[in-house]
């Protein structure tokens, strides 16, 4: 429903440009939207009701359209909810901007500064809940009603044209203008889906809950943009810099009083719940996309907060570069936004064309979903067309790069299985002749823990240290030889200044035919920012012998003690 903050000002920025005669059009391209909005409604109903465990367009595809189909499902599902948090945020901060105009210079910062918190309250792990969503959109979409009941009762300003002026200019608005603008105001059906995605969320029966909301919000949702629309053409509404069109039609009906700024803050508040709403949807589909080996498993990995993390930040980190790359104007995003959509809707609604087949189901069931799916594919096709220039060669460039990377990551999963062995009966263990490596840097407590850790695992340990330029390796040997802990030393060149380097080298070039286990000791900071301070000599090795044949790197991390007791240290593998 928050749409209906950006879909009617999408339209009136095309319009514009035919003047008057133009916006006289405003009406009738809304009406055409409203249709394709009912089709929309009434093949969603069919979805909700084929697919009670929900997942809308991905899961259609995935059953009925094949795996790649259900890719660019998914990868539509990808750009919609990224595209939703930077529209909802840039809507939102631009109703802010409206009603206070001084924080207008501060539109990007402002846009920032409320997507990171919504990116921390959601690493946090704190969720919304119904309740919560209530009363803000009951003040929001009982502000947008006041709104148009009050302007349609209020006088119309002596500045309108009358309707004979507009159709003696109707003949100068070229189609290809109007199929901008229709495409430009199908933005506001973003979200037609949402409910189809969560049908699991509903009390039972929930298909039957969920099909009357599916309705509702048809219902409410035309009404409120045929109702503006209407008000655009009659109070001559067109582009201002600095103020959204609904913060004029606001202006216009209720005047600039309480109510005004009541319709505002709350357009600001339920912009800023719906860009919240990405972040419960975007984390949950890359944990399934990473389930099915489409993205990488960490995607599917929670925080002790039950918070898919990864997720979280991906979706944080693109909607703040796509912020920043439209300096937080919501009408340089909103182009992008019906693209992705309308991939998602003509896949459903062709899945459940051949649902319908398959089911040997052929009457209106089949046609309404065979309509909607010629429908949404026409308009995404006058959608892209109409808007590549304006950005949406993004969205049309972004998709198929994300089919093919979750394609790519599938077939590495795919090989990596086959190395795994999964699946079969695997050969009886056997114990290999292994060598415990250890590299040390000094004598010291840390390489008495070392040496001890690399004791307990096997009899056959070699320390070895790199001799960095520079260094007196005397004086090492010397403190070695006084040490005497009874384990052969290897000294090693550094030559290329590395430590990584030379250590891989001694391992590769020795021990043939048997196992290697290099054991790396390093003091684990107590956490924060402590972990900036190690050195970095530990990741260098890690980095060079994982890459080398029947070599297991084995960490050792020792604790910082308390500083009462400083002669004591706790160490742990992993």
């Amino acid at each position: 429903m928050a749409s209906v903050a950006y879909g009617p000002e999408a339209i009136v920025l095309v319009l514009a440009a035919a003047g008057s005669a133009g916006l006289g059009m405003t009406l009738p391209v809304t009406l055409a939207i409203v249709v394709l909005l009912t089709v929309l409604t009434a093949s969603y109903r069919q979805v909700i009701a084929t697919f009670p465990e929900g997942g809308g367009a991905y899961a259609v595809a995935s059953k009925y359209l094949g795996r790649r189909t259900s890719l660019v499902a998914a990868a539509a599902l990808i750009v919609d909810y990224v595209l939703n948090v930077a529209v909802s945020i840039a809507a939102g901060v631009a109703a802010l901007t409206s009603a206070v105009p001084d924080l207008l210079p501060y539109t990007l910062w402002i846009c920032l500064a409320v997507l990171v918190g919504v990116t921390a309250l959601n690493l946090a792990g704190i969720r919304e809940s119904a309740r919560a969503f209530m009363i803000p959109t009951v003040v929001f979409v009982g502000g947008i009603l006041l709104v148009i009941v009050a302007g349609l009762l209020r006088g119309t300003p002596a500045a309108v044209e009358t309707g004979a002026v507009i159709g003696a200019h109707g003949r100068t608005i070229g189609i290809l203008l109007l199929l901008k603008a229709f495409s430009s105001g199908c933005a506001a059906l973003t979200g037609v889906e949402a409910i189809a995605n969560a049908v699991p969320s509903f009390k039972a029966p929930a298909v039957r809950r969920a099909q009357r909301a599916e309705v509702v919000l048809g219902v409410v949702l035309g009404v409120m943009l045929i109702g503006l629309a209407t008000l655009i053409g009659k109070f001559a509404v067109r582009p201002v810099e600095g103020t959204t069109v609904l913060s004029q039609l606001t202006e216009a009906a209720l005047g600039h009083g309480l109510l005004y700024y009541v319709v505002q803050f709350a357009t600001v508040l339920l912009l800023a719940m719906a860009a919240n709403t990405s972040y419960g949807g975007l984390p949950t589909l890359t944990k399934i996309l990473a389930d099915d080996n489409c993205l990488p498993h960490r995607f599917a990995v929670t925080s002790p907060r039950q918070v898919y993390r990864y997720g979280v930040l991906a979706l944080g980190i693109s909607s703040a570069v796509l912020l920043v790359g439209a300096g937080g104007n919501m009408n340089a995003l909103v182009p992008l936004f019906a693209i992705g959509v309308f991939v998602g809707f003509t896949i459903a609604q062709a899945g459940m064309v051949r649902h319908w087949l398959l089911a040997g189901c052929r009457d209106w069931r089949l046609a309404l979903n065979a309509f909607g799916a010629v429908l949404t594919f026409v308009a995404a096709v006058v959608t892209t067309a109409m808007k590549f220039s304006d950005g949406a060669w993004v969205v049309a460039v972004v998709l198929p790069l994300l089919v093919a990377g979750m394609e790519r990551i599938r077939v590495v999963y795919h090989s990596m299985e086959g190395c795994r062995g999964a699946g079969c009966m695997p050969a009886p263990p056997q114990a290999t002749g292994t060598v415990i490596v250890v590299p040390v840097s000094e004598v010291s407590e840390l390489s008495r823990e070392a040496l001890s850790a690399a004791m307990s695992l096997g009899h056959d340990v070699v320390a070895v240290h790199v001799g960095l330029p520079g260094e007196n390796t005397t004086v090492f040997t010397k403190a070695w030889e006084a040490w005497h802990p009874e384990v052969p030393l290897e000294l090693i060149d550094a030559g290329d200044c590395t430590v990584g380097g030379p250590v891989a080298r001694f391992v590769r070039d020795n021990f043939d035919g048997r196992r290697k286990v290099v054991l790396i000791a390093e003091v684990e900071p107590p956490g924060g920012w402590h972990r900036v301070l190690p050195s970095h000599r530990s990741d260098e090795l890690e980095r060079t012998l994982r890459k080398l044949p029947d070599t297991v790197v084995c960490h050792l991390r020792v604790q910082v003690a308390p500083q009462s007791q400083p002669g004591r240290i706790q160490a742990r593998r992993s």
